[in-house]
Formats: structure tokens, sequence, C-alpha cells
């Protein structure tokens, strides 16, 4: 049976070492993105970054890769940005052999903040 946590910092806490400094640093990366009234909590058993009481942004730890949720639709050039870490349409996955695109990761953030912002909510 999988782990549940009630904190981000108990699933974080639950990876090796190396894996926990790119969670802390991913969830730094959309905090600092985000609005100040950011949200923290767990949902669907990954950290999750809310904004208004609904989720923002996912982020999970795996063996070999970390990936965040979802991924907004962008014009050609963010398109151009995400293609190289797009898993799937709505999953970003950055593998752990590299160095992680931290800058990708606020980029997506801001589109999604944008995006909630237009739709009013």
């Amino acid at each position: 049976m999988a782990a549940r946590f009630s904190t981000i910092d108990d699933y974080i806490d639950s990876f090796p070492e190396e894996v926990r400094d790119v969670l802390r640093q991913v969830r730094r990366t959309i905090l600092a993105a985000a609005p100040a009234q950011a949200g923290q909590s767990i949902s669907y058993g990954i950290p999750t970054i809310t904004l208004d009481g609904r989720y923002l942004v996912y982020f999970a730890g795996w063996k070999h890769h970390v990936s965040v949720y979802p991924v907004p639709d962008g014009d050609a050039a963010f398109e151009e940005v995400v293609a190289p870490y797009r898993a799937a349409k709505g999953t970003l996955r950055f593998p752990l052999r590299e160095p992680v695109p931290y800058d990708v990761i606020t980029l997506v953030t801001g589109v999604l903040v944008a995006q909630r912002s237009a739709s009013g909510g």
C-alpha cells in the first residue's frame, strides 16, 4: 500500500537526500512564482500548491525523475520551451540525472497563475 502523507515535508522526507534537495527546490521555485497567498497541501498523495482553495500546481518525485502537473496550453514559444520535458499532455518530467531547469518550472507556474487570473479565479 502506498504511503499517505499529511504534509509536503513528510512527502519530501520520504525520498533519498539527493531527491529531497531537488523536491525542495521545485517547491521553492513554484512558491516564488505563485502569488504570496498560495497554499500548500497534499492532494492525490502528492504535493500540491493551491490558489484560492483550488489546486494550481502538483509536483511529485519518482525513482528517476520529478514531475510537474498540469502543463498549461501556451503559444508556440512556450511549447518550444516545455517540449523537451513533456511526458504526456499534462505532465512535465525532469530526469534526476540532468540538471533540473527550474526556469521552466517558473515559466509554467507563471502561465498557470495568469490563466487562473484571466478566468476570474
